[in-house]
């Protein structure tokens, strides 16, 4: 009896060892490499039934030209006014819901990597605005960085230890994001962008009154979901004036973070501000010693010298910790310029004329210098320009929209009527 006692322990011993080996040993070990390869993603069906790799380049291209064309076909596309000067507070949904593993590695993780490279973008292309990061997690709202506008900072929280536990509480999130973007200037644009990734929010009160008090203090709500569509999330972002979106995999997600990433439309309310006081900070000498006013402790060189108080920060652009003025330098000034002025997207050249005989298409893209042939001799994908009409590759159409902000064929045909009208 008790060797059968024995033998039926050692058996649901077995049986548990079994499901051990199942569950941590060899085979999860090659499923687990094997999904996190995610080898069939790379393949797609063609018209004849045939297997072959996506070209990741073209999918690229035509999910970026998706993103431009979207923000050129707004009704509010041809107002100038932009609204260049953005405090922005990223909401981060870690909840036991984030923990779920549809997205690789997960919710959580998907979410961390493109908030990281979504914060360098941002301040790519709003050098004036700040981010700040806020937690959701066992139903309270924590801020993680406050407003502030170096990205090395924000990218340093955000890759800290991240754990997910307990509900969601969208409203004490809102409730948080709303008394600091209170005291920002008039003059800036208040936005939240929420990562929400739960069904449902543990709340304590009416969050209909927190969506009001949101809506009058104009802050725009805009949502990313990380599951299915929430009523509360599209009526959050309805009133407020954002945009709400549920995310279908990674891409998908990678592309409508990126969307907020340029400036939005100047609001009515915002644009009566005509004059912002901004100081120009000098470098200090890089023997000096003073007292930095950011992190409270004396620095030997580097840094910058406020023109009005005379204090120390340690970089731009930043609001003076003693007399409250913004600082920033005349690169950061610039590089808002483009968005005033933005380039029109370019065509693509459509396979019907590629394959005319009667056209002469360039065998070069005009900007890199690199072949538009195929190794068949055959023309591959490329764009033009609608005004000067040169001919571009997919890699420097990316390029110019999104770091030069300049046509070269434009500049150099504008260049060459300067040095004839010089000449003459």
């Amino acid at each position: 009896m008790n060797n059968g006692n024995k033998r039926s322990v050692n058996g649901e011993a077995d049986e548990d060892d079994d499901e051990d080996d199942i569950n941590g040993g060899g085979l999860e070990a090659w499923e687990k490499t094997y999904a996190d390869e995610r080898s069939w993603e790379s393949l797609q069906e063609d018209e004849s039934g045939l297997l072959r790799s996506i070209d990741n380049k073209a999918v690229y291209h035509a999910q970026y030209c998706r993103r431009l064309r979207a923000l050129a076909s707004t009704p509010t596309a041809a107002r100038i006014q932009k609204g260049l000067i953005r405090y922005l507070y990223i909401v981060m949904d870690l909840s036991r819901a984030a923990s779920e593993m549809d997205f690789r590695p997960s919710r959580m993780g998907m979410t961390a990597k493109h908030v990281e490279a979504f914060i360098r973008e941002f301040f790519d292309q709003n050098p004036l605005s700040q981010i700040g990061l806020v937690t959701i997690k066992d139903g309270i709202a924590h801020c993680l960085t406050d407003l502030g506008g170096s990205p090395e900072s924000h990218v340093k929280a955000l890759m800290g230890k991240l754990e997910c536990s307990g509900e969601s509480s969208l409203q004490n999130a809102l409730e948080l994001v709303h008394g600091y973007l209170n005291e920002v200037p008039s003059y800036g644009h208040r936005e939240v962008l929420i990562l929400y990734s739960a069904l449902s929010t543990c709340d304590p009160g009416d969050i209909m009154d927190t969506i009001q008090k949101c809506k009058m203090s104009k802050v725009r709500c805009s949502v990313i979901g990380l599951s299915a569509e929430m009523f509360l999330c599209k009526h959050l972002c309805q009133e407020t004036g954002g945009s709400y979106s549920v995310a279908l995999d990674e891409p998908h997600f990678k592309e409508l973070i990126l969307e907020h990433a340029p400036p939005p439309p100047a609001i009515a309310e915002y644009a009566t501000a005509n004059l912002i006081k901004m100081g120009f900070p000098q470098r200090a000498p890089e023997g000096s010693i003073a007292i930095c006013s950011c992190h409270k402790e004396a620095k030997v060189g580097g840094g910058y010298t406020c023109p009005r108080c005379k204090a120390r920060v340690c970089e731009l652009p930043t609001e003076c910790r003693i007399c409250e003025l913004t600082l920033i330098s005349s690169p950061h000034l610039a590089r808002s310029y483009h968005h005033l002025f933005p380039i029109v997207p370019f065509d693509e050249v459509s396979p019907s004329f590629q394959n005319d005989a009667r056209q002469k298409l360039p065998s070069t893209c005009f900007g890199c210098q690199q072949s538009l042939l195929s190794t068949g001799n055959k023309p591959v994908l490329s764009v033009t320009c609608l005004k000067c009409k040169h001919h571009f590759c997919l890699e420097c159409d990316i390029y110019i929209h999104e770091s030069l902000h300049n046509c070269p064929g434009c500049e150099s045909f504008r260049h060459s009527k300067s040095v004839i009208a010089s000449e003459e």
